[in-house]
């Protein structure tokens, strides 16, 4: 009995940590946030999948625009290259990020380009939304799909429109302000919640008792919660303490429904209240097999088509079964055996949140 007492106690307690994460995975520092920056500029090197100038204007504007600067004079030509395409340049600046670091950007394409594979990107800035420009973006594209044409077939794989280059931007202009100046230290939940936010702010305290014998934490509500830096640390190291504490997050009881794809999410609080089930489908099956009528030889006739339908209807036998969901392991378990496809699942916790049944907030995407 002892045995079998302290094996019940260690899995409660393996369980629990299982389901113990980090604060830094549900809460974030309230003012270090990325911002983001993008860019026109234009992709060369495309072998014969770029723009058509005629039907992308801006494109042949731009490549005249780029060959000024440089003291090439092509006004009043007419160009009928395809070896350049429009693009369009992404990407996020990361919070403190110094000047000379490098980013990852996204190219995607503007025009009626087929594909930017073998591309290289020309000197792009990437502005902010203040008009200052922080990066400035070049290089090969790497993309991860093709799109091959011929006379009478097409073959495509991806999205050969759009790609990345990874470290392909370089950092000009620094974001102002520092870690060190900032005035308050504020976590924001991700998912905010009381239950999660009351728990963050416990493990925080009871690690600022242990370690610095103080209060280091206050909940604002649902949301935030105030830290209290002490003396004497920096808050690089006492952020770095706090985000490795393991917190269990609570999460409601929520069913998400995506009837469009048949997708079926049930979270882990889910409960249904002991209610009987039974669904069945009614499958019509409409069949034209057309026949054609034709005169014996030397009579007077034409030949017809004469319609001929069939029509077929097919129920199978519903089963039906008692749901008690106490938990997500035995409802689940309820409607497995039932024997249904997704959308028959969608149906059914549709009628049984309608029946009030259903413990959880249905969403139906």
């Amino acid at each position: 009995m002892l045995r079998l007492l302290c094996g019940l106690l260690l899995s409660l307690s393996i369980s629990a940590a299982d389901a113990a994460v980090r604060v830094k995975d549900i809460a974030n520092l309230k003012g270090v946030r990325e911002n983001q920056i993008l860019g026109y500029g234009l992709v060369i090197g495309l072998k014969g999948t770029g723009d058509t100038l005629r039907n992308a204007p801006f494109t042949e504007q731009s490549l005249q625009s780029m060959l000024d600067n440089m003291g090439i004079n092509i006004r009043g030509t007419s160009l009928r290259t395809r070896n350049v395409a429009a693009v369009v340049v992404t990407a996020d600046l990361p919070p403190f990020v110094a000047g000379g670091s490098r980013i990852d950007v996204a190219i995607s394409s503007l025009g009626d380009a087929s594909s930017l594979l073998g591309g290289t990107l020309v000197m792009t800035q990437l502005r902010g939304a203040d008009g200052e420009t922080y990066a400035v973006a070049q290089g090969a594209i790497a993309v991860g799909g093709y799109n091959v044409e011929g006379a009478a077939q097409t073959l495509s794989q991806g999205v050969a429109t759009a790609g990345r280059i990874p470290n392909g931007a370089l950092i000009e202009r620094e974001v102002k302000g520092r870690f060190s100046e900032m005035e308050s230290l504020i976590l924001e939940l991700k998912n905010p919640d009381f239950v999660t936010a009351t728990r963050i702010m416990d493990a925080i305290n009871a690690h600022g008792n242990g370690r610095y014998q103080k209060v280091v934490a206050f909940e604002r509500d649902y949301r935030t919660i105030v830290l209290s830096r002490p003396r004497g640390t920096s808050p690089v190291r006492f952020i770095a303490e706090i985000e490795e504490l393991l917190v269990e997050p609570d999460t409601p009881a929520r069913v998400v429904v995506d009837e469009r794809t048949g997708t079926v999410v049930i979270g882990r609080n889910v409960q249904i209240s002991t209610v009987a089930v039974t669904h069945g489908n009614l499958s019509v099956r409409i069949t034209e097999a057309p026949i054609v009528s034709q005169p014996n030889p030397f009579a007077r006739g034409e030949t017809k088509v004469v319609p001929q339908t069939f029509i077929e209807a097919n129920e199978p036998g519903a089963k039906i079964a008692i749901l008690r969901g106490a938990d997500l392991q035995r409802l689940v378990r309820g409607l497995n055996q039932i024997g249904l496809k997704p959308q028959g699942i969608i149906a059914i916790l549709q009628a049984i949140k309608a029946a009030g049944a259903l413990q959880a907030e249905l969403v139906i995407q």
